[in-house]
């Protein structure tokens, strides 16, 4: 696709991205057991609350400012962030550290940089050291309570592979920008770790997440969405660390890349998505992950580590994905937010709606398809 083709679908998924509205905390108090597994979570839906899937959706608008070179959205993020720090932040947790990334990459332009930069900080340090820990010293992943902006959900003992998303690469960012050894050091623990515990070598992939207290990857689900996390996250990582990443490391993260990637490629349905369990076809295509996976591999061959049979199979993921962008700019079969489960059937009953990271991680992948 052309440029210009290219950008007036982006130009869509982000007028529809800004103007998503919000929906709030307290409308989660009236949502059932029942709702929760179909991932029916009213804060989840909009732009406006401060949580995981709105700091994807900004990290996707920074992601094209920064392809634009100019600060065309700084007034956006400044409305935003500094509306959230008036109001006051929700509670301290893995998932609502994800806004903290884009806010790492912006803060020297706000207005109140020395306050933002300052906020920054403190999360990583809580990161370090308040933050509970799995055994192996991981980031536990701990969520938002459902209803309540000052609770959370410990998830005791367990490792999920969106952590890395939501706060490693931030913590990664923070060490480049701040100069804290101990922080780089961390980041590349926590990817260790997680690839050990998540990385299946018979399949690829990767597991949505491990229970220390059963030893095991829950129902071992190979999760669309999951996997693009780190297919997506492992390639901003690479280039955040530049030429400062030990050597031998670098090529264990690779080697990991890859091996995940040729999984991948063969996995892609015939039109250009992937399913959201992936070894399942049978279950929808889902194109928030599709979008993540593209982006990655997109990466992949621009970093010279893949070959130009993964750009053929991102071309074909660019192409669904405008396929599945609507005329008001709304990306389409995108599933909600989705806790681990056990069975695949939990993943192919999660509803279909638009959200802000839809829209973001769409966002994304176009972007990485432009020719510059």
């Amino acid at each position: 696709m052309s440029n210009e083709q290219l950008l007036e679908k982006i130009h869509l998924v982000v007028e529809k991205l800004m103007n998503l509205g919000g929906s709030d905390y307290d409308k989660d108090r009236t949502v059932s057991r029942t709702d929760t597994k179909k991932g029916i979570i009213q804060r989840d839906f909009g732009i406006e609350e401060w949580d995981w899937p709105q700091g994807v959706g900004l990290y996707g608008l920074y992601k094209l400012q920064d392809f634009y070179e100019d600060g065309r959205y700084l007034p956006f993020f400044e409305k935003w962030y500094s509306g959230h720090v008036d109001k006051g932040l929700p509670s301290k947790n893995i998932n609502t550290t994800a806004p903290f990334l884009p806010l790492s990459y912006l803060y020297e332009s706000l207005t109140k940089s020395g306050d933002f930069k300052e906020l920054c900080e403190k999360r990583a340090d809580w990161l370090m050291n308040e933050l509970p820990k799995t055994p192996d010293n991981g980031f536990q992943h701990v969520t938002s309570a459902i209803g309540d902006r000052n609770g959370v959900s410990l998830n005791e003992g367990q490792l999920w592979v969106d952590t890395l998303f939501m706060s490693v690469l931030f913590l990664n960012n923070m060490a480049n920008q701040s100069g804290r050894q101990d922080w780089k050091n961390e980041a590349i623990h926590q990817f260790l770790v997680h690839i050990k515990y998540l990385f299946d070598k018979k399949t690829g992939l990767f597991h949505h997440g491990f229970r220390f207290d059963k030893m095991d990857n829950f129902g071992g689900i190979f999760w669309c969405r999951g996997n693009s996390w780190f297919t997506y996250g492992i390639m901003e990582y690479l280039d955040n660390c530049k030429e400062e990443l030990n050597e031998g490391v670098r090529t264990f993260f690779i080697d990991t890349f890859k091996s995940q990637a040729e999984a991948l490629l063969k996995l892609q349905a015939p039109s250009g998505l992937w399913h959201t369990v992936l070894t399942d076809d049978t279950s929808y295509e889902e194109v928030s992950g599709s979008a993540a996976i593209a982006a990655g591999l997109l990466r992949g061959v621009k970093a010279g580590i893949l070959n130009e049979s993964f750009q053929a199979a991102a071309d074909r993921a660019i192409a669904a994905i405008c396929e599945n962008i609507s005329e008001d700019g709304t990306v389409l079969n995108v599933s909600a937010g989705t806790g681990i489960g056990m069975t695949a059937d939990h993943y192919k009953n999660i509803l279909i709606m638009p959200m802000a990271y839809g829209q973001a991680l769409a966002l994304t992948a176009l972007c990485e398809a432009l020719e510059k």
